[in-house]
């Protein structure tokens, strides 16, 4: 259909760029998400005064009036609304077209929007306001004349997927309203249509509810421990202080639905269950299992083994309690949608709690997993009374329980848990935490701000697929759509948020939107520049990242190589050798930098002369451990040898991990026999992820990489290897002249965090960063 209507309107098109003049001939046109079909033509259209927007009703009407609002705000005219009457830029219904697509034919003297409902009518208008001056998002009238136009041009547009979503957790990181506000509103320009509000969980409950006010007046607050990381933050002790937190009202929450609705956006409310629960304990200790003995408080961070407090399944006042305040979330959430949460729950109480145990027997459940089934199909059959669909966290297909017609949100690694419930006729949507997750650094590591895990880069979420080549064909078919998780463990400002979903949300509206093989990274940079420029006017700072240098420094037979690399292919890399500050004439880098000696490499990107990223620089120290091989079986051992420290990030990709660390041991070829008179290694400590020095350290060195023996050798007391902060320590031994070719270095890990740890019974990783020979 789309190709017989372009057909069609190339001859249209032809017509009107004839009788045009040729001052737009070239110029390009750039958005996001990318449409599916566009046709650039010659010339604009011009809005004034003059405008009339012609609506066949007054549904069409609403749609119109949120752009002439940006008109009335920013420009200083109000274009004309003529409902059932002539004008210059046309609504005409076409049932032809699916839901939320669009036709848009831009010619000088009018425009003509085509769409079967007010979705497609909305999309289409948004398509203008990307098209429009970057300048019509501003709050005030703007002081300076300006022509505001867009430029000729067809197009026809559909959704690749119909769930195009993004998470935004409340509860960690309370977002004022005003900013959730902003946030739809970008999210709505990006033709982005469900907001997953993720109002509850251990670190805070975010909605009111009427029937029992003890949510927000004691679940909504929390201890002030914003001097430490997340992952480090200690639990509250009974009487201490709440500060920190906030709640949306009733009222809140209808403005902020009627304001999404307004911009096809649907909230939907997850109220998590039955983990992720400690804020409503906090407030209603009553339903927690009774074998419950510590303090409940809202928790500040990741909370240990009092995050394995959840609602006890053994207990009717709990379900009656959840279903009283799904009551109110239904009256407040208009959406066909409810999000029950159903993640990470330790069944760490259940297996001990009479009253768990005996709805088990009661109910001929298996095991604790069958009764967390037990307990999410109880509620989900209650909200799905009330008419309405169930979604819930991948965790859902560990009981046979599944329950009846839920959609299954796959975030596990690469979300294929999901999989296991489309196996059963489920539908699912994809938001696999390796990729889509937006609290994972979105740049390299070492010009971030601190959160943990790896890379999601814009880049990473730009070039996602959720349907895979193994996949099953069916699978393909109940795939509803894509999702972005802001998880907020690391943001203490509203700033922050916007820091880290912008701008990955538009990667993320490309993957949800545009069709695989219509996508096209180069132009796909252009369309978000384009919509960056609208974000900068709206006053978001959005992140750089996409600018700064990646750098990689590989030991390759005694020598190094530097490799360096940006995500964009539209800036060049210029670097310098001798200590100076790269500029626009700097030293062009095509191929990896090869390094035999001490040296300090300083490289940054540039576009038209003006740099465009931070400056990246490489102090690379030479001892007679650099650059030489390590007779290991683990890929990223030879970071360790590179010559370059790591950062106080130990995923930045300078550190070398053991996951299992009750033996470590790697041997270090020096390739020829050396004097050695010191011996030097890096280590990290970060308290809250539990990473921390191994119990002991033992050097040994051979002639012949047969015969060993021992010259050197540290241990560490219990004491100091849990403290807690995050620190880099460096570890010397004297090696007292001693000769040899190979230096075999052997640890034993400290084994599992003690019971006062925030990560008490995990077991402690070590991480070694550069070795030092002297």
């Amino acid at each position: 259909m789309i190709k017989y209507i372009f057909i069609l309107l190339t001859g249209f098109l032809a017509s009107i760029v004839t009788g045009c003049d040729n001052t737009n001939l070239t110029r390009s046109i750039s958005m996001v998400p990318r449409p599916a079909q566009m046709m650039p033509g010659s010339g604009n259209h011009l809005f004034s005064d003059q405008t009339v927007f012609a609506v066949e009703n007054e549904e069409q009407a609403e749609i119109a009036r949120g752009l002439i609002t940006l008109f009335t705000r920013t420009a200083g005219f109000t274009p004309k609304l003529n409902v059932g009457g002539e004008g210059n830029v046309r609504l005409l219904t076409d049932p032809s077209l699916k839901s939320e697509a669009y036709s848009l034919e831009v010619s000088p003297p009018e425009i003509v929007i085509k769409a079967s409902d007010n979705k497609g009518f909305f999309y289409a208008l948004q398509t203008i306001r990307q098209l429009l001056p970057p300048s019509i998002e501003r709050e005030s009238l703007l002081d300076k004349k300006l022509e505001w136009s867009i430029p000729v041009v067809i197009i026809q547009d559909e959704p690749r997927f119909g769930y195009r979503a993004l998470l935004l957790d409340a509860s960690r990181f309370f977002i004022p309203k005003e900013n959730v506000l902003r946030i739809i509103d970008c999210m709505s320009m990006l033709k982005l249509n469900t907001l997953h509000f993720h109002l509850t969980d251990d670190n805070g409950w975010r909605v009111e509810i009427k029937k029992y006010p003890r949510l927000t007046e004691v679940g909504a607050w929390r201890v002030d421990h914003q001097d430490l990381p997340f992952p480090a933050r200690r639990n509250p002790k009974k009487g201490e202080p709440t500060p920190v937190g906030g709640f949306y009202t009733q009222e809140d929450i209808r403005e902020m639905v009627a304001y999404a609705a307004e911009r096809q956006v649907e909230i939907v409310p997850e109220i998590d269950m039955p983990a992720h629960s400690n804020a409503a304990l906090t407030a209603y200790p009553r339903l927690a299992c009774p074998t419950v003995k510590d303090y409940i408080g809202v928790l500040p961070g990741l909370g240990g083994r009092n995050s394995e407090i959840i609602y006890c399944a053994g207990n009717d006042s709990v379900f009656n309690f959840l279903q009283n305040v799904m009551d109110e979330i239904m009256e407040l959430f208009p959406s066909r949608y409810i999000h029950i949460g159903g993640d990470e729950a330790q069944k760490t109480h259940w297996k001990k709690c009479p009253l768990c145990q005996a709805r088990m027997k009661k109910e001929n459940l298996a095991n604790e997993e069958d009764l967390q089934g037990y307990f999410m199909k109880r509620i989900s059959d209650y909200v799905r009374s009330k008419g309405r669909e169930v979604i819930g966290w991948d965790e859902l297909t560990n009981s046979s329980f599944l329950p009846e017609e839920s959609i299954i949100l796959g975030w596990q690694g690469f979300g294929q848990a999901a999989l296991k419930a489309a196996e059963k006729g489920h539908r699912f949507i994809m938001t696999p935490a390796r990729i889509m997750y937006l609290i994972r650094y979105q740049g390299p590591q070492w010009f971030e701000p601190l959160t943990y895990f790896g890379n999601n880069t814009l880049k990473d979420v730009y070039d996602y697929e959720p349907v895979q080549k193994d996949w099953k064909p069916e699978y393909a078919s109940l795939l509803m759509g894509v999702q972005a998780c802001m998880w907020t463990e690391f943001c203490n400002k509203p700033e922050d948020v916007d820091y880290l979903l912008f701008p990955r949300l538009a990667a993320l509206a490309e993957v949800a939107w545009t069709q695989p093989d219509k996508k096209d990274w180069a132009l796909f940079l252009k369309g978000m520049d384009r919509y960056n420029e609208h974000l900068a006017e709206k006053g978001i700072v959005y992140a750089r990242s996409m600018y700064n240098i990646q750098h990689k420094v590989t030991p390759e037979n005694g020598v190094l190589q530097v490799k360096l690399e940006c995500i964009r292919p539209d800036v060049e890399i210029r670097y310098t050798v001798d200590g100076s500050e790269p500029t626009a004439s700097s030293s062009l880098y095509t191929d990896s930098l090869t390094v035999t000696a001490t040296q300090t490499i300083k490289s940054a990107t540039f576009a038209q002369g003006e740099q465009m990223g931070q400056t990246l620089v490489l102090p690379i120290v030479w001892n007679k451990a650099t650059g030489k091989p390590i007779l290991g079986n683990k890929p990223n051992e030879k970071l360790m040898t590179n010559g370059l420290r790591g950062s106080l990030k130990y995923t930045d990709f300078e550190w070398c991990c053991w996951e299992k660390s009750d033996h470590i041991s790697f041997t270090i070829d020096l390739l020829q026999k050396e004097k050695l008179n010191a011996f030097t290694i890096g280590c990290i400590t970060n308290y809250g992820m539990a990473v921390h020095k191994p119990k002991s350290i033992r050097i040994a060195v051979s002639d012949d990489n047969e015969t060993y023996r021992e010259v050197a050798g540290l241990n560490f007391t219990f004491r100091d290897i849990f403290r807690e902060g995050t620190f880099i320590e460096d570890f010397s031994m004297d090696m007292k002249g001693t000769e040899a070719r190979y230096v075999r270095v052997t640890a034993e890990g400290a084994g599992e965090c003690p019971a006062d740890h925030v990560r008490p019974g995990q077991e402690a990783r070590v991480y070694f960063d550069e070795i030092m020979i002297e």
